[in-house]
């Protein structure tokens, strides 16, 4: 570990004075068979000029297809500007200290993406972030359970239609803390989860919350205004999960039913983010003024100095939360401030109607794919309901086998449904967001057509 700072006199120092040989006796009380022998999986270390050259290497056998493929990571446009201020010294290195007062900078930028994310979801209070959007659901889980008072149970009411890699990852986090989530079935005709489906799955009531994702994995709107109503007319609390660029033109969850969801969460990645490979990305956790004391996380506030001049700091939550993890509300104790800053930047530079144009933009790319690929024979809507930007489609052919033979030809053409739901193997969900322009949503037509067709004479 070439930056620990200690030469092997002052580690020799050290032990002597505890009354140790060797570093390896500190660690004694574990048995043998469970400690680590080695990394042999890791090969050794490469310069800077070797790790470039490996990773642009790398790079180009990715090529650059065309993606159609959403299911929870968007490709969308991020400006120039955006990794060009991110990327400063002053912010690519800041971070926040405890004592929050010593930097003033990262703090304000804070507080400006808590005051965005507050207004994008109509809702009265958001931290600083979390990893990740799954792991932000997660979150709103416990808090959700601690904080509804009139729950005689720790059940949550789940729509299979949410995201699988969210369901799994709250189920990770919450499981062993005697929370128990409960799938409830979407309709096969709209992909929608109705509330007949809740109150089956309500069962005798002992339920502490719902999720109501919007949109749901499929692309598809639920119906969240009634879905909120029946949840709050049960003492339910009600977690919303949300696309925030669908949210430039959806309803947000702040507006949900009669008084609206009690806590929004979900995925910041197409706020400035690009794909990656699959992170980092960014969540995001806003709530109701009543739950303030239960959101984990960072809360930055804008106060005076006794100059009258103004000031940003760490507000209105305990030491606790971010030091002492037993005896914090969250084990979170940092935030994505890189990517906070990236989002932050983007929805500066778009403002609300940059963002509404891109989500118009999206759901129109999404229609006229649509249209385009159901001209193949054999190609029709799986569900019936409205969708955002995203679109499940039912094949006459396998989707996976479908896919390789598209991959081979510089096209992602969507996500294979039946990895997550195998009764929906023929079935594939496409994404066309604003990059998408009409000539490359007819090739993947072309040739996915030509795909299908080849398929049909061979058998």
């Amino acid at each position: 570990m070439p930056y620990i700072p200690h030469t092997d006199a002052d580690e020799a120092e050290m032990l002597a004075v505890i009354g140790a040989d060797k570093i390896d006796d500190l660690f004694d009380e574990i048995p043998s068979r469970l400690r680590a022998t080695g990394l042999d999986g890791i090969p050794a270390g490469l310069s800077e000029m070797e790790v470039t050259r490996l990773m642009q290497s790398r790079a180009r056998a990715d090529g650059e297809p065309l993606c159609f493929i959403g299911a929870g990571a968007y490709d969308h446009h991020i400006p120039a500007a955006v990794w060009q201020i991110a990327t400063r010294g002053e912010l690519y290195s800041a971070y926040t200290p405890y004592q929050a007062e010593a930097s003033q900078g990262t703090l304000q930028l804070l507080y400006e993406f808590q005051s965005m994310m507050t207004a994008l979801t109509a809702m009265d209070v958001s931290n600083g972030s979390l990893y990740d959007g799954a792991s932000a659901l997660a979150e709103a889980v416990l808090m959700a359970v601690r904080a509804n008072r009139k729950a005689t149970g720790k059940r949550v009411l789940v729509p299979e239609s949410l995201h699988p890699s969210y369901r799994r990852t709250a189920s990770a986090l919450v499981g062993n803390q005697g929370i128990e989530l409960t799938e409830v079935r979407f309709e096969r005709e709209t992909g929608q989860t109705p509330v007949a489906g809740f109150e089956a799955a309500a069962g005798d009531g002992d339920c502490a919350a719902m999720v109501l994702p919007l949109p749901n994995f499929f692309g598809v709107l639920e119906e969240v205004h009634a879905l909120t109503d029946w949840a709050h007319a049960r003492n339910l609390l009600v977690i919303g999960v949300v696309n925030p660029v669908a949210l430039a033109l959806l309803a947000p969850p702040g507006d949900w039913g009669e008084t609206g969801a009690d806590i929004a969460c979900g995925e910041a990645q197409p706020l400035g983010m690009p794909l990656a490979s699959g992170g980092p990305y960014l969540g995001f956790l806003t709530c109701k003024q009543d739950f303030l004391r239960q959101i984990p996380g960072r809360i930055v506030g804008r106060t005076l100095d006794t100059d009258g001049k103004p000031g940003y700091t760490l507000t209105l939550q305990a030491r606790e939360q971010h030091i002492r993890r037993s005896k914090a509300t969250s084990n979170i104790c940092t935030n994505q401030g890189l990517l906070v800053t990236a989002a932050t930047i983007h929805m500066a530079i778009l403002g609300a109607a940059g963002l509404e144009r891109v989500a118009a933009a999206c759901h129109a790319n999404t229609r006229r794919l649509t249209e385009l690929l159901c001209e193949i024979p054999g190609v029709e809507p799986l569900f019936d309901a409205p969708v955002f930007h995203e679109r499940a489609l039912r094949l006459p052919a396998p989707a996976a086998d479908l896919l390789s033979a598209l991959a081979a030809q510089d096209i992602l053409g969507g996500y294979d449904l039946g990895n997550e739901y195998p009764e929906l193997a023929s079935a594939l969900l496409v994404c066309a967001t604003e990059l998408r322009t009409e000539e490359e949503m007819a090739a993947f037509r072309d040739k996915l057509a030509r795909v299908i067709a080849t398929r049909s004479r061979a058998e």
